[in-house]
């Protein structure tokens, strides 16, 4: 059995399978640690790349482009390994990089799910906006980082090396323990993409499980990748999928008044892009509450399942204060301002 499975999705990102592969197959060259390629029916030549380039490398081709979360389903489904990572294509890693995360869960069983310091590819003295240090959220169901509060991301100078305890590991290079990932139904594929390893780390902080970061590991992530910052769609699929994360997972003591203040703050967000003259942002916002809405029946069942499973109903990792208001009003822009 392979102890550790190292998983790259791949949709027609053939330049970034250039650029960092070799990293990877490098710094993950180790006994029980395989690298594997899953293809989501690339339309461009990254197969055949692989195939010349890196013919060892075991390759998953899937029929359609199943997005992230079906996509890795799909893809783990097809091995046999006690830890996946599942790691973006766009992702440079570092010697040793797979060491103190795998030694860190193999000496604690109770720990799901990890992930490593993100830095900036770009900028690498300063954390990455996808996972930094570990991730949290707000009481209004807003993911933010160490080092990382909404856009703004801290220089990282070791205020956050400690192994922390998190409410979300970033899906840019996650770690998970497969029996965790099965036990715990992957990940949701209707979410497609954005906010499926959020989602699926709140069932595990639910059901006692722990989410850590172990900071003595470094990548470099370049982020946008697939869609950048300000693309609508993307815009469309984090507000879409974060209404339906509050809608699975949360109490039912706290469910209305959340749903009830996002209603305002989403709206606030769609203004703020109006006045930006941002018009396909600001509709990506009413689309994605009225998909919402639409949506919220096929998750009745599924909300109650999770409901019944929940033996921690006060997750510490979740800040009962609004990022928002804090940010903006109080000029809170750094974890440790908060904390």
């Amino acid at each position: 059995m392979v102890k550790v499975s190292v998983v790259i999705l791949n949709w027609n990102g053939r330049q970034m399978l250039e650029q960092f592969l070799s990293s990877v197959c490098s710094y993950s060259n180790m006994e029980g640690v395989e690298v594997v390629v899953a293809d989501n029916a690339s339309s461009d030549d990254s197969i055949s790349f692989l195939n010349s380039h890196y013919p060892e490398i075991r390759q998953i081709i899937l029929d359609k482009n199943y997005g992230f979360s079906e996509g890795y389903n799909r893809a783990l489904a097809q091995l046999d390994s006690e830890y996946f990572v599942l790691l973006n294509s766009d992702v440079e890693v570092t010697n040793g990089w797979l060491k103190p995360v795998i030694n860190y869960m193999d000496k604690h069983p109770d720990v799901a799910a990890c992930q490593p310091k993100i830095r900036s590819y770009t900028n690498k003295e300063y954390f990455e906006h996808a996972g930094a240090c570990g991730g949290f959220i707000d009481v209004f169901g807003y993911p933010f980082c160490r080092g990382r509060i909404l856009n703004v991301m801290e220089k990282d100078n070791g205020q956050y090396d400690t192994i922390t305890d998190l409410f979300w590991a970033s899906g840019a290079a996650f770690f998970v323990r497969a029996s965790e990932f099965w036990g715990n139904e992957g990940l949701d594929k209707n979410f497609f993409a954005h906010m499926e390893e959020v989602d699926f780390c709140w069932r595990l902080r639910s059901r006692g499980k722990r989410v850590v970061c172990v900071p003595q590991s470094v990548v470099y992530h370049v982020g946008g990748g697939t869609l950048n910052m300000d693309n609508p769609h993307k815009t469309f699929l984090n507000f879409r999928n974060d209404l339906l994360m509050i809608y699975k997972n949360e109490l039912p003591k706290r469910l209305n008044r959340v749903l009830f203040v996002r209603f305002f703050l989403d709206y606030a967000a769609a203004f703020v892009f109006l006045l930006k003259r941002d018009i396909q942002n600001c509709k990506a916002i009413f689309l994605a509450r009225k998909e919402f809405h639409q949506m919220k029946l096929l998750y009745c069942d599924i909300r109650k399942r999770n409901l019944e499973q929940t033996v921690n109903e006060n997750i510490m990792e979740i800040f009962h204060q609004s990022i928002i208001l804090n940010f903006y009003f109080k000029g809170i822009k750094k974890f440790q301002e908060w904390r």
